[in-house]
């Protein structure tokens, strides 16, 4: 897909033989099978990723498509309208930028995901040509039975794809567990804009964490959730429930969903991803004075295009935690 103006994922072959027991009181805790990389401190930028709350300001990144998912570009400040509560807020600050993105990319390798996983073990690479190696990074956490950080940060994204390389799915589907690691991991990422992209079925049967703690830690943290659904053949109840699950996940943290139904689609997905990561609007207000800390606030984000533009959509997180 190509971005329109309106005016014109070898990796250290550290995979283990054996996977290491658990301690006996956290049978479902995540399994660190990668060290920190050591690097160089990376200098962040004051692009923000997701809502977050500066002080009073509060930035609200958005991203825009036409009815085929194609990101658009040359919209200005006029053309938005930003609602806390019920309350329109005037929009002080306006933003198109190019900014240096992390990326947790959670790959289910569940037993059910036997049949889908070469092809979208192959995909990843076309999000990782999206990407820029001297500025965005990526770690990689697998699930199973259990989350597994199987490749800690790096920008060289090459060693994320030979990491999938000696992966076998088996076992049960931790999901929520696993993208629940990966958002808690986010806190060691050198760039403000941060998304987690998670490649699955949509299955879930292995998992402590619920979809509520999941939605809640996630507005907390300043990251957006990008899915992809792996949905051909499904056979499991809660595989037939995917699309449901993973679709609220990324509506609800503003984030995009996608389905893919064969190694095309999922390529294509996954540069989807990678390019609208680079291709967001951030929009800043002041919220009400009298909000109360601690409360969850809805927000919706209006377009009003100019003419003759096609219906376009708007993709933009539902709320945020005030400080």
């Amino acid at each position: 897909m190509r971005n329109i103006s309106i005016f014109t994922l070898f990796c250290s072959i550290g995979i283990l033989a054996a996977v290491q027991a658990a301690p006996p009181d956290d049978a479902h805790g995540p399994i660190f099978l990668d060290n920190p990389p050591v690097s160089t401190p990376r200098r962040t930028t004051g692009v923000a990723s997701d809502i977050r709350v500066n002080v009073d300001l509060t930035l609200v990144p958005v991203t825009v498509t036409d009815e085929f998912g194609t990101n658009i570009s040359g919209l200005e400040k006029q053309n938005f309208q930003i609602y806390d509560g019920a309350e329109p807020r005037p929009i002080v600050s306006f933003s198109r930028e190019d900014a240096p993105v992390s990326i947790g990319l959670v790959f289910d390798c569940s037993h059910s995901m036997r049949d889908k996983f070469e092809a979208s073990r192959e995909a990843a690479s076309q999000l990782f040509q999206q990407l820029n190696p001297d500025q965005d990074e990526a770690f990689l956490v697998t699930i199973s039975d259990r989350a597994i950080l199987l490749r800690d940060f790096t920008s060289d994204f090459g060693q994320i794809g030979g990491a999938l390389t000696f992966v076998h799915p088996d076992g049960s589907t931790s999901l929520l567990d696993g993208i629940y690691f990966a958002v808690s991991h986010m806190k060691q990422a050198h760039n403000p804009r941060k998304a987690v992209v998670i490649v699955s079925d949509g299955g879930d049967n292995n998992s402590r964490h619920s979809v509520r703690e999941l939605l809640r830690q996630t507005q907390e943290s300043d990251v957006l959730l990008y899915t992809i659904l792996n949905f051909w053949n499904p056979q499991a109840p809660e595989e037939i429930e995917g699309p449901d699950l993973l679709a609220k996940l990324a509506n609800k943290t503003g984030g995009r969903h996608f389905v893919g139904i064969d190694r095309n689609g999922i390529g294509q997905a996954m540069s989807a991803i990678g390019k609208t990561l680079h291709n967001q609007y951030v929009l800043g207000y002041y919220p009400p004075s009298d909000a109360p800390s601690g409360k969850y606030r809805k927000i919706r984000v209006k377009l009003q295009a100019p003419p003759p533009m096609p219906r376009l959509q708007v993709y933009a997180r539902g709320g945020y935690y005030v400080p």
